[in-house]
Formats: structure tokens, C-alpha cells, sequence
């Protein structure tokens, strides 16, 4: 194996739109400019095309160091615009929150929402599909929430979504035994692909379908209820 080809994963289907040529708001300009330094990991980057949403596998990172203490750890997979997040981090300050955006422009405006760095939240810009196969020491993750992840709707498209049995079972070494998965979805077909998934993978074992206790109504949520779409809330367990 070539050196280029050992510092880069294996090509694959991205479950993301990079959406990278919007710029920041102003406002969000500006709390990247005065909190990333403090809260967006600096990772080393695989070469390649990836390079920008890529982690090199081969490194790790340490909760505990990385927080300067040892906490529950939720693993956020595609943050957004912050709002599960800030809500979440606000509430339980006894918890560590990492969250993992592609979209700088969302990790900006999430930022912006705390008006005050949160020592409990730290930012990955990256893909999380690839980056969480070797990121974090097994088992360290609390929780692993998915909240409305694209839901790739047109058919040709769905092999691009998120939830599939290999990403489950990259999400099953990420938490203990009783640790849970969190999803939400306002797309049907989608609520009924991951149960499709999960209930079929071994890993897991649904535990819920209540609302997740920390996940605020946000203006997504309330734009798809509007447009008579059912929000589906999932608890997955690890068996």
C-alpha cells in the first residue's frame, strides 16, 4: 500500500451535501472568529478529496482530555444550526456534548446561539460516517444522537442515506452495552428505513418512540409539522 493511499479511507457514497460555498453571516463570522479556536477540534486530514470533511484514522482522541474531565459523552452526528445542541449542553452541564457538521456555516451559527463558549461542547467539521469508524475509544459515547438527518427522498438517492447496517454498526461500538442511539426524522419513508435497519441489526434493539428528552421544538421541526409531516422520535438500545 502506497503512503497517499494508507492516510485515506476507502472511497464512498456521501450521505451529506457540503453546501460549502455559502459563506457565514456576519454574526456567525464572528463567533467562529472568537470561539473555534477554543471549541472546533484541530485534526490532522487525510489527503485526498476527502480532505476537508476527512480525519486521519489512524488518530485518536481522548474525551477526557479533550473536556479536561470524565463525563457522559453524547456524540451529535450532523448538529446543524445548534439548536438540539446549545438546548441540550445548557440544560445538562454535568454532560460533554461533541458534535460533528460538515456545514461550517451551521458550526458558526451554533456558536453564535451560545452567546459564551459552552466548556462542555466541542465541534469536529467533518463527516461522520467516516471519521466516528476510528475517532473515539470503543464504548465511550453516552449516547449518539442522529436528528433529522437528510432523508435523501428520491429513490436513485437512498443509497446515500446516513442509516444503513454498516453505519449502525460503526454507531454500536461507539456506546456500551444499554447505551442508546437517538434518531428523529419528519420523512415517513425514512422513519420506517431506520426501523427496517435497526430492528433487523443485531447491535440494537428499539427502546423508544417518545420524544427525546432533550430535543427542543425547533423551526425545522415546526416547518415540517406544518407542512403535514409526522415527526418520528427512535430510542435504539445496544444490546
Amino acid at each position: 500500500m502506497s503512503e497517499p493511499d494508507a492516510l485515506r479511507h476507502p472511497a464512498r457514497t456521501r450521505s451529506f451535501t457540503r453546501r460549502g460555498g455559502r459563506m457565514l453571516k456576519q454574526s456567525h463570522q464572528d463567533a467562529w472568529e472568537r470561539y473555534a479556536e477554543a471549541l472546533v477540534l484541530d485534526v490532522p486530514r487525510p489527503r485526498g478529496a476527502d480532505g476537508s470533511t476527512g480525519v486521519d484514522p489512524a488518530y485518536r482522541i481522548d474525551p477526557g482530555q479533550v473536556f479536561g474531565r470524565s463525563a457522559p459523552l453524547v456524540v451529535e452526528i450532523g448538529s446543524g444550526s445548534g439548536d438540539a445542541l446549545v438546548h441540550a449542553a445548557t440544560r445538562r452541564p454535568d454532560w460533554d456534548f461533541l458534535a460533528l457538521e460538515v456545514w461550517r456555516p451551521g458550526i458558526g451559527h451554533a456558536m453564535a446561539k451560545m452567546g459564551g463558549p459552552l466548556p462542555n461542547v466541542r465541534f469536529l467539521e467533518a463527516d461522520a460516517a467516516l471519521a466516528l469508524q476510528s475517532l473515539l475509544p470503543p464504548g465511550s459515547a453516552h449516547e449518539v444522537w442522529t436528528f433529522f438527518p437528510d432523508p435523501w427522498p428520491k429513490q436513485r438517492h437512498h443509497k446515500r442515506r446516513l442509516v444503513s447496517s454498516d453505519f449502525a454498526a460503526t454507531v454500536a461500538a461507539l456506546v456500551p452495552s444499554g447505551g442508546l442511539w437517538r434518531l428523529a426524522t419528519d420523512w415517513g419513508a425514512y422513519a420506517r428505513h431506520m426501523r427496517q435497519v435497526l430492528d433487523a441489526h443485531p447491535a440494537w434493539e428499539l427502546a423508544s418512540t417518545g420524544r427525546a428528552p432533550l430535543r427542543p421544538v425547533t423551526r425545522f421541526e415546526r416547518r415540517g409539522t406544518e407542512a403535514g409531516r409526522e415527526i418520528v422520535d427512535l430510542a435504539y438500545r445496544r444490546a
